[in-house]
This record gives structure tokens, C-alpha cells and sequence, in this order.
């Protein structure tokens, strides 16, 4: 409890206050909607005592054109196993936006997003990641591998543009990083799992079958995916922010032939980087972790300053508390369509589901969401119980809350 309050006392001390019972936040700090193609919150700041694990770069990665955005080395960040894990894998892929044009890509190099020559160095183990039994009951001593993301693409593109000196090479990032961790032990795995947040959670939908190829078929392989449930939603203005967005993405970095065959036979391609058109059709165990009011798709895909030149959304995309009844019934439209995009997911019983009622993003990463004293519940089950009960085959999770505002135990987002 002590590390606990520590951290919301950093949490007010880096970013922001106590207003009303919520963090706030300054929205700069947390949501990069200028050039970096939408970060999201990053706790690195905040942890004390944390576990930190240094960057290694993929040193063979080169001579295959395994390249970030600037053309440097690829990275990931690994701490080893041990006793019973000793054999067990979790990657987590990185999140962090993308960017769908040149300008946007060429300020992107220059960012820990776009090059590993801005990537820290040490970066914490929290939530998922974490060593410690009391705070990752499940994987605590598993290999535990957080892939660096420097492409743009969700790992997915491959092409280039050379007057820009631009490489989209995701998809080979990420085979390059697979080749390097099987031969680094992860080819001995007896069981595996494949997590990611945010543009990593696209990510992990999108490479879940391929990443189950890697094993033998008689180990337990399964996929996890956070806050990566991007809609293909419309906007408050009636447009299509996040498709128009997604489609620059996909033609830009040559991510078509890198998509699922079995959507893009009957899709156009920008509609098969919609993890709602792909889900139905993995064949590997997957668990869709999301919050219903997901805070990147509120304020960057739902009611982005574009669709919203008059300011109307401006205080309600910050604060869901200034939101009036009108907007509210908005985003209860919104959660209901992602009720109905995971209806048919929900059918398999191999899959999972924990879609929480709150105003958040990426919650496996972050201690405070993942597994604390007071982190978010569904029936009484925090996420990191639910995510390995699911996994391990101890009880089946289809966990959907009652819509806002009926959950208080949501850490929920406030920007300034």
C-alpha cells in the first residue's frame, strides 16, 4: 500500500492534481496529438522502485532490412525467467500511435517512436511486466520481452520512401525480433503468450496466428490485446477520423500484403487494419482487454479538434465529468458498437473478454490498473486475475461491465 501511495503522489507531482476524486492530467503530457501520432500515457516516470531493464538492439537485424523509420537498429527490452517460468515467454509489443504521411513520419524519426537512437535505455517492468509475485501473480517469472516499436505501422508495413529517407519496415522488425529471441531460448518455450498495448495491441491481433506458428502445436500459445479494439467508428462531425487516418497509414507503408488473406480477399485493405473485420477469423486464443469509452479513440479518433472546430467537444473529450447528456449518449453509442464488433468473438470459448466501463487506455502495462489494492474490477476479478484465469484455463472470462456510470472502480483519465 505504501508503493502504492508513493506512486499517485509522483502520479500528481509529475503531471498534474487531484480534481474531484481524478487524476488530471495535462493532455500534452499524455496524448502526443501533434506530430508524434498519438502517444499515450506513460507511467516511466512514476514507478519507484521498479524493476528496469536495459535496451538491446537486434544486431542482426540490419543486413535484412530490419530498420526503424531512421534506418537505425531495432530493440527490446528482456529480463530472464526463472524456476517455474524458466521456459515461459511473454512479448509485449510497445504502443505508441502511428503516422499516415511523410511529414508526420520524418518528425517521427526523431522520437523514441521512430529510432532507437531516442529510446531510453533502462525503461521499467510494471504491471504485466513485473517481477514481483504481489504485483503479477501470473508471469511474474517468465522471460518477459517488451518490443520496442519504431516503425509506425503496428509492425506491419513494409516499403520505403527514399527522398524522405524513410524505412517503413515494421513487418521485418518484427521477424527479425522473433528469430533473435528463438535463438536467444524462446524456441525451448513450453508455453508463450503475445501481449501489446495500444498500436501494440493492433499489433498483437494482427500477428497472433503467425506468432502461434512459431511452436510446437502441442504448447499453449495465446494472444493478448490492450486497448488495440480500434473502431471504425463515425466521428462527432459524421466524418471517419480514424479510417481516413488508417488509410494514409496502410498505403503509405505497404502494410496490405502484411495483412490477414481471409480479409483482405473481400476487404479493402484499410478495413482489414480494423481489428473488428480480423477477430473473427484468428485461429490462435485471444483476449480483448478494452475500456468501453477507450480515452485515445475519445479524443482521437471520436472527437478530434478536426471534427470539432467549434470547441463543442473540446471540455468533454478532456473530462468525461463535463460531458453533457447529449455527448454521454454519444459514447454510450460508441460503446455499444464495440458490443456488437466482439459479438461474434465472444461465441468461440477460447477467447477472452474484460471490457471495463471506464475512460482509459492501456491498462495491463500500468501497475495501478493491472493488479493493486484498488485497481479495476469486473465481479470482484482485477484484470491480472481474469487475464490468467483465462490463460491458464482455470475459469472462462467474458467480462462486460454495465455501462458509465454504474463502475467506481475505474482509474479514469482527466487531462487539462
Amino acid at each position: 500500500m505504501g508503493k502504492l501511495l508513493w506512486v499517485l503522489v509522483a502520479l500528481v507531482s509529475v503531471f498534474g492534481k487531484w480534481v474531484d476524486g481524478f487524476f488530471e492530467f495535462n493532455e500534452t503530457e499524455l496524448f502526443y496529438t501533434g506530430h508524434e501520432a498519438y502517444g499515450y500515457f506513460n507511467e516511466s516516470k512514476l514507478i519507484n522502485n521498479a524493476l528496469m531493464v536495459g535496451l538491446t538492439l537486434i544486431q542482426g537485424a540490419g543486413a535484412r532490412g530490419a530498420v526503424c523509420l531512421d534506418g537505425t537498429l531495432p530493440g527490446y527490452h528482456l529480463h530472464r525467467g526463472y524456476d517455474s517460468g524458466a521456459n515461459s515467454w511473454l512479448i509485449q509489443l510497445e504502443g505508441g500511435g502511428w503516422c499516415n504521411n511523410i511529414r508526420n513520419c520524418v518528425y517521427r524519426k526523431t522520437t523514441r517512436h521512430g529510432s532507437s537512437r531516442y529510446m531510453e535505455k533502462l525503461v521499467p517492468f510494471t504491471g504485466i511486466l513485473s517481477n514481483k509475485p504481489e504485483e503479477n501473480p501470473d508471469f511474474f517469472n517468465w522471460n518477459r520481452v517488451k518490443l520496442r516499436y519504431c516503425d509506425g505501422a503496428s509492425f506491419a508495413g513494409d516499403s520505403e520512401n527514399r527522398a524522405a529517407q524513410l524505412q517503413f519496415r515494421g513487418q521485418r522488425i518484427w521477424l527479425a525480433a522473433m528469430e533473435d529471441l528463438m535463438s536467444k531460448g524462446m524456441r525451448y518455450a513450453n508455453q508463450a503468450l503475445l501481449s501489446g498495448c495500444s498500436a501494440g495491441g493492433l499489433a498483437s491481433i494482427l500477428h497472433c496466428d503467425k506468432f502461434r506458428n512459431l511452436f510446437p502445436s502441442t504448447i499453449r500459445v495465446k494472444c493478448l490485446s490492450d486497448a488495440g479494439l480500434f473502431l471504425d467508428a463515425i466521428d462527432v462531425s459524421g466524418g471517419r477520423s480514424l479510417r481516413n487516418m488508417y488509410g494514409g497509414v496502410v498505403g503509405l507503408q505497404g502494410v496490405r500484403n502484411n495483412l490477414p488473406r481471409i480479409c483482405t480477399n473481400h476487404l479493402d485493405p484499410t478495413s482489414c487494419f480494423f481489428p473488428q473485420n480480423v477477430i473473427g477469423s484468428v485461429k490462435t486464443p485471444l483476449f480483448i482487454l478494452n475500456a468501453a469509452y477507450d480515452s485515445w479513440q475519445i479524443q482521437s479518433s471520436l472527437a478530434p479538434p478536426t471534427a470539432d472546430p467549434h470547441g463543442y467537444w473540446s471540455e468533454c473529450r478532456k473530462n468525461h465529468a463535463k460531458c453533457s447528456a447529449s455527448q454521454i449518449q454519444f459514447l454510450q453509442g460508441f460503446r455499444n458498437q464495440m458490443l456488437r464488433a466482439i459479438r461474434g468473438f465472444s461465441m468461440s470459448r477460447q477467447n477472452g473478454l474484460f471490457i471495463n466501463s471506464c475512460f482509459a487506455h492501456c491498462q495491463s502495462e500500468r501497475q495501478d490498473t493491472w493488479f493493486a489494492d484498488d485497481s479495476p474490477v469486473i465481479g470482484n476479478k482485477a484484470i491480472a486475475i481474469a487475464v490468467g484465469d483465462w490463460y491458464f484455463d482455470r475459469s472462462g472470462v467474458e467480462a462486460i461491465d454495465c455501462p458509465y456510470p454504474c463502475d467506481k472502480t475505474c482509474h479514469n483519465l482527466v487531462f487539462k
